[in-house]
């Protein structure tokens, strides 16, 4: 806080707490809201895994860490993914099948962040899960992750998933003109105060996105896809279709 000239009332005020809250990160070691981590490290020009380590040992990837945090506390996510099945409905090969393409990662790294995936989709089997709408293109169906075998398991998974009531999934299908999306992936997430943030994804890391701005932009964006895409029925009839051809 010195560094970056701040005192606790004026971190508070920006990050939108008490100032009594703030204090008691400093007096008693008290730990912040994930949502609320990543604003004090935006404020502070720091990584929120130095602020408070605790939270972060986890086997997820150290930037993707803030997000699988707050992932967790969503009520709802709309995620658009133009080349793999989302994260949070990937089936285990897949999953190993993606990070052990092209040996960018080390195989001692791939056992504990396939783990960490498998570990965050428990959120969808909980009580209360938060609403998951995902979009994807037909080219995510047809182009092959790993054998046959693993394709076909989950395509059939993600047909069972979309079964569920709190899960949607729509196919944007091959014949569908260039659109807005295919610029890049992207997760739209809701918090229970109604705050919405969003997730982005390149070929180095991800990042959270926070500004209001940027995240109406992305809301547009997402109105883009999903007028794209079709219906639920009929996606999930597609990819039942698709999955056929993987046997």
């Amino acid at each position: 806080m010195a560094e970056a000239g701040e005192t606790v009332e004026s971190l508070a005020e920006k990050v939108r707490v008490d100032p009594k809250t703030a204090a008691r990160w400093l007096a008693t070691g008290r730990i912040p809201h994930p949502r609320t981590r990543v604003a004090v490290a935006e404020v502070l020009r720091r990584d929120a895994a130095d602020l408070w380590p605790e939270p972060f040992r986890r086997r997820d990837l150290p930037w993707f860490r803030p997000w699988a945090e707050l992932e967790q506390d969503a009520t709802s996510l709309r995620s658009y993914q133009p080349l793999l099945v989302p994260g949070l409905l990937q089936t285990e090969g897949y999953a190993r099948a993606v990070l052990n393409t092209g040996g960018l990662v080390p195989p001692s790294e791939v056992d504990q962040i396939v783990a960490s995936r498998l570990e965050r989709q428990a959120v969808l089997g909980r009580d209360a899960p938060p609403q998951l709408v995902a979009v994807i293109d037909e080219v995510v169906l047809r182009r092959p992750v790993g054998d046959g075998s693993v394709m076909a398991g989950q395509l059939r998974h993600l047909a069972s998933a979309a079964e569920w009531e709190h899960v949607q999934v729509r196919v944007i299908p091959a014949e569908s003109p260039w659109h807005t999306g295919l610029a890049g992936p992207f997760v739209l997430g809701r918090l229970p105060d109604g705050t919405e943030l969003a997730y982005l994804d390149n070929q180095l890391r991800g990042q959270v996105v926070t500004d209001p701005i940027d995240i109406a932009n992305l809301g547009r964006r997402w109105e883009s896809v999903t007028g794209e895409a079709l219906p639920q029925r009929r996606s999930i009839e597609l990819i039942r279709e698709v999955a056929t051809t993987w046997t």
